[in-house]
């Protein structure tokens, strides 16, 4: 009787660890619409607290986000299309290298574009800043820049593997979308 008392004690207690284990986890674990956070890479700064952006200030810079990002969209797919275009030239069963250096041209082309969309994004944001704002916005960034000089850059340490890894996502990015 007294080993069977014993047992349901310890099989009670195994429960109510068990239980608790399984609350807590619960608790802890971040919901699905939580931003997930790699802790490898530095922190974004919040540049709307960091710059005490007015509410003026902040409907302008969405009303510009709003504009520019399909342009930017649009120019991004066109630059990832002349990308995979010029890897299927590539690695074609034969090579054209009038039609390589053609892709190569649109490729070019397609990634000024995007810069161009980003720079011009860039400095209507620019606009929007008081020359305070400006001050600190250059503060807060330059020490974004040097954290992100801190971070270990695993490309870097791929250098012996680098030509074989470029293959390798040359290879995907060739492989249709399903």
């Amino acid at each position: 009787m007294k080993k069977h008392n014993f047992l349901t004690l310890i099989f009670a207690g195994l429960l109510l660890t068990v239980s608790f284990s399984a609350v807590k986890a619960q608790e802890e674990q971040m919901p699905n619409d939580a931003p997930q956070r790699n802790f490898n890479q530095p922190r974004r700064p919040n540049l709307l607290a960091e710059l005490d952006l007015s509410p003026e200030q902040i409907k302008s810079i969405r009303r510009i986000n709003a504009e520019k990002r399909p342009l930017l969209r649009e120019a991004q797919q066109k630059m990832r299309d002349a990308n995979r275009s010029l890897d299927q030239a590539i690695y074609a069963d034969t090579a054209d290298e009038t039609d390589i250096q053609i892709r190569l041209k649109d490729g070019q082309i397609a990634q000024a574009e995007v810069s161009k969309i980003r720079s011009m994004i860039e400095y209507a944001v620019r606009k929007v800043l008081t020359p305070e704002q400006l001050v600190r916005f250059r503060e807060v960034r330059q020490r974004f820049m040097e954290r992100m000089e801190n971070v270990p850059n695993i490309q870097k340490n791929r250098s012996l593997n680098a030509p074989n890894q470029r293959l390798i996502n040359r290879q995907r990015r060739m492989r249709p979308n399903n």
